[in-house]
């Protein structure tokens, strides 16, 4: 269990925000849109021409060990029906998402809630995956991936910008100005280095479930580190 943050009630003079990530964050362990590709695979929805899509592209793609050309396309959504992948989506949402976020996590999050804090999931997951959460935690803002669509058909392509790396920290700048939030006084909790860009914009950044090196940038920091289950 990860340690309480004992926060004070917020004043009328400032408003401040909790950022949270999803993926390996407040849902611990592998990524969302894995569980749901496979979760379509078992219904036969997609199958080994989209796997070979994927594959082929990010092979195209530099530099090399790279996932980020398969967050900017998505492949396996091209063509498909928007009226039929989004109910799977919030179906596989609530039945098995839903029940794995990260008990820590909700604590944390509870503990802003209480504090007067404006709670903010942002993630590159996709929206009809990650909207489900949060409505079930009753959060103030969700900002997640969004599919374009066209002729109610998905093409394939994220809507810009993609809450991501640098379009993270153009979002919450974007929802600071609009909410008028002091980021210097607001809080900030992920995984990877595609959660840099927040961490660093807010006064209170805190390193969850580090992976791909974010251990040793969150010492280099001087940032806690919070494994939550």
């Amino acid at each position: 269990m990860v340690p309480r943050k004992v926060l004070a009630p917020q004043g009328t003079e400032t408003k401040v925000a909790a950022f949270f990530d999803v993926d390996n964050t407040l849902l611990p362990g592998e990524a969302s849109e894995v569980r749901f590709f496979r979760s379509l695979w078992r219904r036969g929805v997609v199958g080994w021409p989209e796997l070979r899509a994927s594959a082929w592209w990010l092979l195209r793609q530099m530099p090399p060990l790279s996932l980020q050309p398969l967050r900017q396309r998505k492949l396996y959504l091209i063509g498909k029906p928007v009226q039929v992948i989004e109910p799977l989506g919030e179906e596989f949402c609530r039945e098995e998402l839903c029940p794995i976020v990260a008990a820590d996590g909700l604590r944390i999050l509870e503990d802003h809630r209480q504090a007067g804090h404006v709670i903010v999931l942002i993630t590159g997951s996709l929206d009809f995956l990650i909207d489900p959460i949060a409505s079930a935690l009753q959060v103030d803002h969700c900002i997640a991936a969004r599919p374009e669509q066209v002729n109610g058909l998905y093409t394939g392509q994220l809507l810009s910008p993609l809450p991501y790396g640098k379009g993270k920290r153009q979002l919450i700048q974007q929802l600071a100005s609009k909410l008028d939030l002091d980021l210097s006084s607001c809080f900030a909790y992920g995984d990877s280095p595609g959660d840099l860009e927040i961490l660093e914009t807010v006064g209170h950044p805190t390193v969850v479930n580090p992976i791909r090196g974010m251990a040793g940038t969150a010492e280099r920091n001087g940032w806690p580190v919070q494994r939550w289950r």
